[in-house]
């Protein structure tokens, strides 16, 4: 009788890399229903809620960032490394894994430390064109690194590496055609042009502010906005559209049908996360990318130059969008030309079957190991 097989998915911290994990263990499941896949994440981040609202079992570890500048919080960074450690040795002794998959964030450190020092098959996936610090740490230890952007030998071992593009919502595609329903869905026309605006789930204070200034052109042009401003900006953004009178901006403070509304929209305004960008690419949109200054290692603001150096999009820095973001929008919307450029060349950049494709070396790395 065949063996149950046995993974644990490490990581987390952001969505960027929570829902890039969960879309893995999904295509896991779909590959062998009777796979026992078991999450770690740290304590207290938003891992702990989503993994568990996606139907999967997930253990927390308490570590916590290392503050490049000088913080009291770092005096207890080592204690939590240790007490770490120590819990991720006693989850793989009980769990017993047959491979361990590490996202990116501080939870996957310790679990992959201690997986790679008993050669249990181990991988990590790195989101971003520039590696966090725990995936390059790890770098040397595990078996496979699963990559989205080319370049990536500058910090991990050649050898090692597949390009894999990154998971993305596997129901995002599905009905990105249904244009009528969407523009139903959000109350806006079909004869006019479209943005959407996003800043990640919790909003963007730079992008909003950056409409808000601007919502004179935007009216001017009889532009039609789907707005995600994020719950703390939500409230300020409703009154300010509902006192120019103006029925073509929807203000919403999380879009829940991302699908339609990437159907609809002629351009997106987005920060630069992996897994935004990697949407980006699959659904073949002209975008202008504001990244946000921040994030670690400014890593936005090279995701985006991966896309900028192959004319696949538009970057404005977070410094100069109050004053040019909403001008250059309305220059690309009415620019066919241009537009017609990026579509052509973040279509060429997409990665379809990402997760499919990662599940397949996972379970490659278990049976070589046999």
């Amino acid at each position: 009788m065949q063996k149950t097989k046995k993974i644990i998915v490490s990581g987390g911290g952001t969505g960027g890399h929570i829902f890039p994990a969960i879309s893995i263990a999904n295509a896991l499941k779909t590959k062998d229903p009777s796979i026992e896949i078991l999450f770690v994440g740290a304590i207290g981040k938003m891992e702990m809620e989503k993994v568990p609202a996606a139907g999967y079992k997930i253990v927390g570890l308490p570590i916590s960032g290392f503050q490049r500048k000088f913080s009291l919080s770092n005096l207890s960074f080592f204690y939590k490394l240790f007490i770490s450690l120590r819990k991720a040795k006693k989850i793989i002794a009980e769990f017993k894994p047959d491979a361990v998959v590490g996202v990116g964030g501080f939870a996957s450190g310790p679990l992959l430390r201690v997986a790679t020092n008993k050669h249990i098959p181990s991988l990590i996936q790195e989101q971003n064109s520039y590696p966090g610090v725990t995936n390059k740490i790890l770098a040397n230890k595990v078996d496979k690194i699963c990559v989205a952007y080319d370049g990536m030998e500058k910090w991990f071992p050649q050898n090692k590496i597949i390009k894999t593009g990154n998971p993305v919502r596997q129901d995002l595609l599905k009905h990105i055609c249904k244009r009528d329903e969407a523009f139903q869905y959000f109350e806006l026309q079909g004869n006019h042009k479209t943005v959407m605006v996003v800043g990640g789930s919790l909003g963007a204070l730079t992008i909003n502010e950056s409409i808000s200034l601007n919502l004179d052109k935007i009216i001017e042009n009889k532009l039609q906005v789907i707005w995600q401003t994020g719950k703390s900006y939500y409230e300020k953004a409703k009154e300010e559209v509902r006192k120019t009178g103006y029925k073509g901006i929807k203000v919403v403070p999380f879009i829940s049908r991302m699908d339609f509304a990437y159907s609809i929209s002629d351009i997106i305004i987005s920060r630069a996360g992996a897994s935004t960008i990697s949407e980006l690419c699959l659904i073949k949109k002209p975008a202008i990318l504001v990244p946000s200054p921040n994030v670690a290692e400014d890593h936005q603001t090279k995701n985006a130059m991966a896309l900028v150096n192959n004319s696949a999009a538009m970057m404005i820095t977070d410094a100069e969008a109050r004053t040019l973001l909403v001008n250059e929008m309305i220059t690309l919307l009415n620019d066919p030309y241009k537009k017609a450029i990026y579509i052509e060349n973040i279509a060429k950049m997409a990665i379809i079957d990402s997760a499919d494709i990662i599940a397949n070396e996972i379970l490659k790395l278990i049976e070589n190991k046999k």
